[in-house]
């Protein structure tokens, strides 16, 4: 059996944590609050009520800066999106039903062909990072929640909610696409599928970034790369299992992927020069908390540990391991040159400087270990509702 992954393909459960009723506390310098939401959710998901969350963690003074930066924002984030006409959509890559019936059926046939000899761990893979693509609204929601850059009227000419609104348009056409295709393969169930998107948006996701911007922006600059990582490497596993437009539709989504996480990761980058230490320290909790993946609440009415288990099979398959949330983060301490920041950083800056440079090393001695106890491990296999119940390997 594969070890669990110590990062946004495996993270701390919310399962069975009891906290107080209610609990709540403010303080002038930052407006931090500190709630319980004591209702429970509408999956069934969570058995119990959620920790204590803090929220609004940014000072109020800080949104100045925001609004200061929108001319920047305006210059250097927003040409990153695409015109909608120079854009390419879902309907490109899947057979077309404006043809004649027999040949829009030879497609659908020619598709399923190609998609046959997939084998069903596959489809798990597939179908996680597709539901994933499908939660958008969850998203678009969790960015509006950021202090500072959120849409304040669902229409706002800010450049931060413009980026908002377009980059959810682009993301959007991901899981149409992905779905679509897994609709016509004919390999997968459809049922359970919305099902699970159904739960997946009822229950949200709280990433811990606490209303704030700082901690929002390195959130999406990981995540966004570990999608690129996740779907290009579903690409290669498409290819290599003999069905070269579904590779070309998983690296078409990469591209995309690619190109948004340089936009978060450039806002990182900025914020790094403007607020050196603020943002180091919004670079260091998020690094503590972990980055969990947007999915982690997924559910589909019947197993409470599907997440776990989709991430066991994405380690499994290499599409996405612990291994990979290590060189995501070398990766972004080499761009933003945390390493060599000096000037801006108080003490704790620089404490939460050393931690992120030195965390790379902990977690690859820590994978290390964890790999070594798995081989010692007894296999076992598992039922995916996604595919009719069919076990795959974990």
């Amino acid at each position: 059996m594969q070890s669990k992954v110590v990062s946004n393909m495996a993270i701390n459960s919310p399962f069975n944590k009891s906290t107080p009723t209610s609990y709540k506390t403010t303080t002038k310098k930052s407006n931090r609050v500190t709630t319980l939401v004591g209702q429970q959710p509408i999956s069934a998901v969570i058995a119990h009520p959620l920790p204590p969350k803090v929220t609004h963690s940014m000072p109020l003074e800080k949104k100045e800066l925001f609004r200061s930066l929108e001319s920047w924002a305006s210059n250097s984030i927003l040409p990153l999106l695409k015109p909608v006409e120079k854009s390419w959509q879902p309907i490109e890559f899947l057979p077309d039903p404006s043809q004649p019936f027999g040949d829009f059926t030879d497609e659908v046939r020619a598709l399923r062909g190609r998609t046959a000899n997939l084998p069903d761990e596959y489809f798990v893979v597939l179908v996680g990072d597709m539901i994933t693509e499908d939660a958008l609204p969850t998203y678009e929601t969790f960015i509006n929640t950021l202090d500072g850059v959120r849409d304040e009227t669902g229409a706002s000419p800010s450049p931060w909610a413009t980026w908002t609104r377009t980059w959810t348009a682009e993301e959007n056409r991901h899981g149409d696409l992905l779905r679509t295709y897994l609709y016509l393969s004919g390999r997968v169930d459809m049922l359970k599928i919305e099902k699970t998107i159904q739960y997946l948006i009822g229950s949200g996701m709280d990433p811990g970034t606490e209303n704030n911007p700082y901690m929002g922006f390195v959130y999406t600059s990981f995540q966004e790369r570990a999608t690129f990582i996740s779907h290009g490497n579903t690409a290669r596993l498409a290819q290599k299992g003999g069905d070269p437009l579904l590779a070309k539709i998983c690296g078409t989504i990469a591209s995309d992927e690619k190109r948004h996480e340089n936009a978060y990761a450039r806002i990182v980058e900025k914020l790094l020069e403007v607020d050196t230490n603020e943002a180091m320290l919004a670079i260091g909790e998020m690094m503590r908390k972990k980055i969990t993946m947007p999915a982690y609440l997924m559910y589909d009415g019947e197993d409470p540990s599907l997440f776990d288990n989709f991430s066991a099979v994405a380690q499994r398959l290499g599409v996405y391991t612990a291994h990979d949330y290590a060189d995501i983060l070398e990766f972004f301490i080499g761009k933003w040159k945390l390493e060599k920041l000096t000037i801006g950083l108080n003490g704790e800056g620089r404490r939460a400087q050393d931690f992120i440079c030195g965390l790379p090393l902990r977690i690859r001695k820590f994978q290390e270990r964890a790999d070594e106890r798995a081989k010692k491990m007894m296999t076992r296999s598992v039922k995916f509702s996604w595919i009719f119940n069919k076990e795959v390997t974990l």
